[in-house]
């Protein structure tokens, strides 16, 4: 019997210095993605992804996209059919400044290390942007 580890889902959210078009664009296509997501990116049949990193790939596949709203992928090779990770772009209609929200599921063991992950991972979009 295969033992499985319950997944937890995680939400951060980052302010970032960019209009939803130009952040959207480093989101969704393979050159914006591979700026500060992985080391290479290539898109196949528009909705899977093959994401490369020192040797190692991982495929995933587009569950939504909304055009500078939100972008969805969920890892072809992951067991839970429920877990995916996606970015979510709200514009706040008072102050006009953009928000990013990352949601990702990870092992409940891997809750600190996900996070530290991601802040590492935005750190590099806010960088690539020039919003630092």
């Amino acid at each position: 019997m295969k033992m499985t580890i319950e997944k937890v889902q995680i939400d951060l959210e980052f302010i970032i210095n960019s209009t939803p078009g130009v952040l959207f664009n480093r989101l969704s296509t393979p050159s914006g993605l591979s700026e500060w997501f992985a080391d290479d990116v290539d898109l196949h049949d528009e909705s899977v992804y093959t994401f490369k990193w020192k040797g190692e790939q991982q495929e995933a596949i587009v569950l939504e996209r909304k055009e500078n709203k939100l972008i969805r992928f969920r890892w072809l090779d992951d067991d839970d059919e429920e877990a995916y990770f996606g970015f979510r772009i709200v514009t706040d209609e008072l102050t006009g400044s953009t928000a990013l929200v990352v949601t990702d599921f990870c092992d409940a063991d891997e809750r600190r290390y996900a996070i530290e992950l991601w802040n590492k991972q935005i750190e590099l979009l806010k960088h690539g942007l020039g919003t630092l």
